[in-house]
């Protein structure tokens, strides 16, 4: 691999010269902060151990600060832009500040939501600092249709990095964090300043790490019937699963009767439950549960107001 020139990076002015000839203003409509400080992208690098032979793809790449960094440790790059400006001028950045790798780059011009093959070699890392508004979806949706993505290292805002990386029984466990420990083990990375950014947010950033677990979550429950109690679980994450999955289920009846199945408490509540105990409550769904819900009986029915009354009051 041959070296890049040492100034290949972009620097503050750089940032801010490519931006101008280019008439682009960051937007927060799309959750644009570029990163800055070429030791910041350089740490990310880092971070995510990225090696000679690994095939990464970006999401968000904005100006290019990072995707040079991650040019200069990789084989190959594939970047996913949405905006149309900076997808045009991404590849002429590549060009003519890192040329000799120029040959190992390729931009797919689309939203990452709704990407579903990249070109070349299968990924094998994701690393990118993700628009803010749309961080979880795009992530959960790189990890599950990409299945050789092996590690990731994305930046977030870090109370979502929280999420991700809250382990059952914390107070920010919750559907990000169960999601993401279906695909990966997930730990919290570092923390990113904000001067780092053009133009400074107002949140903090954080860095979290994912490695592909190597065997699945054992279960015979699809992703998507498991996902779907996760969500109910959550959904108001006052109640006791009992209550809050009466509606999946049918009935609270037919919840207790999974849940019991399932060798999970029916007093338990969401942010107490591993991802492998939501898939065993998915496997123990009946199959044809109870139309008559009358089995929900009144102590069900003042829990449920009692939850509601509280969440009102927490708005």
């Amino acid at each position: 691999m041959s070296s890049p020139t040492p100034d290949a990076l972009l620097g503050p002015a750089d940032i801010r010269e490519l931006a101008a000839a280019l008439g682009v203003r960051p937007t927060k409509q799309r959750g644009q902060n570029f990163v800055i400080d070429a030791n910041t992208v350089r740490r990310i690098v880092r971070t995510a151990e990225v090696r000679p032979d690994d095939v990464v793809v970006e999401v968000g790449p904005g100006l290019g600060s990072l995707t040079l960094a991650l040019l200069e440790a990789a084989d190959r790059v594939t970047a996913v832009e949405i905006d149309d400006v900076l997808a045009g001028a991404l590849p002429a950045t590549v060009a003519a500040r890192m040329p000799e790798r120029a040959d190992r780059f390729a931009l797919v011009h689309s939203d990452a939501m709704h990407v579903t093959e990249l070109p070349g070699p299968a990924p094998t890392a994701l690393v990118a600092n993700l628009p803010y508004n749309v961080a979880v979806p795009v992530l959960l949706h790189m990890l599950d249709t990409f299945p050789s993505i092996e590690r990731t290292l994305v930046m977030v805002q870090s109370e979502v990095a929280d999420r991700l990386a809250a382990p059952p029984g914390s107070k920010v466990y919750g559907v990000p964090s169960v999601k993401a420990n279906w695909y990966a083990e997930v730990k919290r990375a570092g923390a990113i300043g904000r001067k780092v950014f053009w133009p400074a947010p107002n949140v903090d950033s954080g860095l979290v790490a994912l490695v592909r677990r190597t065997e699945p979550v054992k279960t015979t429950a699809s992703k998507r019937e498991v996902f779907a109690v996760v969500d109910a679980a959550f959904a108001q994450r006052r109640k006791t699963l009992r209550a809050a999955l009466a509606g999946w289920a049918g009935s609270a009846a037919a919840a207790e009767a999974a849940l019991v199945a399932a060798g999970v408490s029916p007093q338990a509540r969401g942010e107490a439950l591993t991802v492998e105990e939501f898939a065993r409550i998915a496997e123990n769904k009946a199959e044809n549960p109870a139309e008559n819900k009358a089995e929900d009986n009144a102590e069900d029915k003042a829990e449920n107001r009692i939850a509601e009354n509280k969440e009102s009051g927490h708005q």
